[in-house]
């Protein structure tokens, strides 16, 4: 698992406002601390929300449609992580990642 990847997630079971159901993510972590911990910090994918930058941001390298949802973070345990699908090409990468920046005030 590396950053930038984009892999199938179950968020399920969810609570209140939270993502729900088997949906692409893209990993943000570091690849370190990716092979170190249990967990992997990611932002949901959608193909319903409406891109609203900073916080719905498109991905065309992510697939037709692809939106990450970045109010959305959150940490996944590995045990919920299926199939990897692609890989985000850079400019994307770049794209969220200031994008995240911006939705957690670390600019």
């Amino acid at each position: 698992m590396q950053r930038g990847e984009v892999w199938w997630v179950n968020f399920d079971p969810s609570q209140g406002m939270e993502i729900q159901k088997c949906r692409p993510a893209v990993i943000l972590t570091v690849n370190a601390l990716n092979k170190a911990r249990g967990t992997v910090v990611v932002v949901p994918l959608s193909t319903s929300a409406k891109p609203r930058p900073p916080i719905v941001v498109p991905l065309d390298s992510a697939g037709a449609g692809s939106v990450a949802v970045c109010d959305q973070l959150c940490a996944a345990d590995k045990k919920r992580f299926g199939k990897k699908l692609c890989d985000l090409s850079a400019a994307d990468l770049a794209t969220l990642t200031e994008s995240m920046k911006i939705v957690l005030g670390l600019m």
